[in-house]
């Protein structure tokens, strides 16, 4: 009888120590509110190889221009003031790649789906942005966070950036350990 109690309570104790494990592994951030936040969305003008190329060519200009505030809305207050700048270098990266569409910038609330940036999950819902749109914006697009800062540009050749390595310890697993070892 003491040794199936003693071989139930082991299921029980790894179980809960599984569960408490799985629980508090997860480092991942979630954002589900909107304030403070401040996206870019660049919609190209179609699905094109082209478009698309230069759809990421526009978003290099634009970040190249953007000077992130302390908050949102000094990020905000950046672009009002600096739209004529930012519209132009659109415009000019269009023209220098041969297109002869133009773009528009649009400041508002839009959709967006579930989107994670590094640890940080930003759940679906409306956002401020930053909406360029290129020609007929009929093509995919790119977006990212403008603030906080987290517009993360890497190319296919680039390798990503090291991060140092998270090394979780549970406590509940290593008193499992020890008690298992004492035995």
């Amino acid at each position: 009888m003491d040794s199936g109690f003693s071989r139930h309570m082991r299921i029980f104790l790894c179980a809960t120590a599984c569960a408490l494990m799985l629980g508090c592994a997860s480092s991942q951030r979630v954002v589900s509110s909107a304030d403070n936040i401040l996206r870019l969305h660049v919609i190209a003008n179609s699905d094109s190889a082209a478009d698309q190329t230069v759809k990421l060519q526009v978003r290099d200009a634009v970040l190249a221009c953007i000077e992130p505030g302390e908050s949102a809305a000094e990020t905000r207050a950046y672009l009002m003031e600096h739209g004529a700048q930012l519209q132009s270098a659109v415009e000019r990266t269009l023209r220098e790649n041969g297109f002869d569409y133009g773009a528009q910038l649009l400041l508002g609330s839009y959709d967006f789906p579930d989107r994670t940036y590094g640890n940080t999950l930003y759940k679906a819902g409306e956002y401020e942005a930053l909406r360029i749109v290129l020609g007929d914006g009929a093509g995919q697009n790119w977006w990212c966070v403008l603030f906080p800062p987290l517009c993360i540009v890497t190319t296919e050749d680039e390798a990503p950036m090291e991060t140092d390595e998270i090394v979780f310890e549970s406590t509940i697993l290593n008193w499992i350990r020890d008690w298992r070892n004492a035995s």
